[in-house]
């Protein structure tokens, strides 16, 4: 595996899967740029490893401990391309939707630019849609 390569696959096994989400600053710059590739509003902000520990620490308050499998890891020069599924429980309330225990599954790709065996930046898409049906589910007892 390449160094960027590998860089990101640790960080998608310790860091997003929630294993272990202290250790952001093992794999990230003090500032990595964060593209949310959103159709109707895309955006980028700025996160620091502590932010992004936060945001992962956000997610295991929503789904509990969730599974995540990395699906495919592509890697050339400084970028990777990450495409992972994350199954969870809906375990807390998620953009108004009052938890429902319900499994909750988020398939999510990402490109990152690694420099110095560290994320810079990236540009991640999540089925946002298919997780908002789930999440609205008559039946949501799982």
């Amino acid at each position: 595996m390449s160094n960027a390569k590998e860089t990101v696959h640790q960080f998608l096994l310790q860091v997003r899967s929630g294993l272990h989400p202290e250790r952001a600053d093992r794999f990230m710059t003090d500032r990595v740029r964060a593209h949310q590739v959103v159709s109707e509003a895309p955006t980028v902000v700025e996160r620091t490893p502590q932010q992004y520990t936060e945001h992962v620490q956000e997610m295991l308050d929503a789904y509990g401990a969730f599974a995540l499998t990395v699906d495919e890891l592509i890697a050339e020069g400084d970028r990777v391309y990450a495409r992972w599924t994350q199954q969870g429980r809906h375990v807390g309330a998620v953009d108004g939707h009052p938890p429902t225990g319900a499994p909750v599954t988020a398939v999510t790709s990402a490109v990152y630019r690694v420099e110095d065996g560290l994320i810079v930046e990236y540009w991640i898409q999540i089925d946002r849609q298919g997780v908002t049906a789930q999440l609205r589910r008559p039946d949501a007892t799982g």
